[in-house]
């Protein structure tokens, strides 16, 4: 790996019960990288992911990681027992050493627009709230690589935008590398420095406005859908929280709109 990788796949196969889930995939992520996996269901994008963390070892391949890389995941959900008592507190300090301090819990609810929910119970969240804990969660360690599975399940689209301008802004300003599989391309576009599109295999790789026009990527999503996405940058002057009030922004996080269809 150079310096700047964070982790890389080469040649990575896996099959369960003798079904190819991946076949000779390889990617990289390096530092302040965002690298996005798209593709059908079923095309192998969580299998990846898995593999990239080392839930699951490939049956050819290689994946070598930075050993000295603090790692933050975000599911793509999670299920709590509504009959365990956890608290929102509770569940962010358990993922520091000493279960950290308040300061730094609360500076990651706020993040990511979700400090009112801090004394509630998991099990009482909406699925758009639990998703905001699970990605504060995974930024209260100060990650070096960020890796992300479906993100933004159960928020709304202004909160989706802001919560992928988020995760893009703590990749290039503090040079995190992010491995993130979304589905919602229209907004992920943007937010985005690569994009490898996955069926099993990768079927193409690149800036996402070459992507999107590469005859793998129109023959997977079809002409219609390829057509109605657009490279979206979402700007306003207000942010969402996780009940959907609205909060403004500083003047200097406000971007004027920006809008190129591929």
């Amino acid at each position: 790996m150079s310096p700047d990788d964070l982790v890389r796949l080469t040649g990575v196969s896996v099959a369960f019960r003798g079904h190819a889930v991946l076949d000779g995939v390889g990617l990289r992520v390096g530092r302040g990288r965002i690298v996005t996996v798209v593709g059908p269901n079923g095309a192998g994008k969580s299998t990846l992911i898995k593999v990239a963390l080392g839930l699951i070892v490939p049956d050819r391949g290689t994946v070598e990681r930075d050993p000295a890389a603090v790692i933050g995941y975000v599911p793509q959900r999670l299920s709590i027992d509504r009959t365990l008592p956890l608290s929102v507190r509770r569940f962010l300090a358990m993922a520091l050493p000493g279960g950290g301090d308040g300061r730094n819990l609360e500076e990651s609810l706020d993040l990511v627009g979700a400090g009112h929910v801090m004394a509630r119970q998991m099990a009482d969240l909406s699925g758009g709230e639990a998703q905001r804990v699970l990605l504060a969660r995974a930024l209260v360690r100060r990650p070096d690589l960020l890796v992300l599975d479906e993100p933004v399940g159960g928020v709304d689209m202004a909160g989706q935008a802001e919560l992928y301008d988020l995760i893009a802004g703590r990749a290039h300003d503090q040079g995190i590398g992010v491995l993130m599989v979304s589905h919602d391309l229209h907004v992920v576009m943007a937010a985005t420095d690569e994009v490898v599109c996955l069926n099993r295999h990768v079927c193409c790789a690149g800036h996402p406005e070459t992507v999107s026009r590469h005859p793998e990527y129109l023959a997977l999503f079809g002409p219609r859908v390829a057509d109605s996405l657009a490279i979206y940058t979402h700007a306003h002057d207000h942010g969402h929280l996780a009940d959907g009030s609205v909060r403004p922004l500083d003047p200097g996080h406000v971007h004027g709109p920006e809008c190129r269809h591929g």
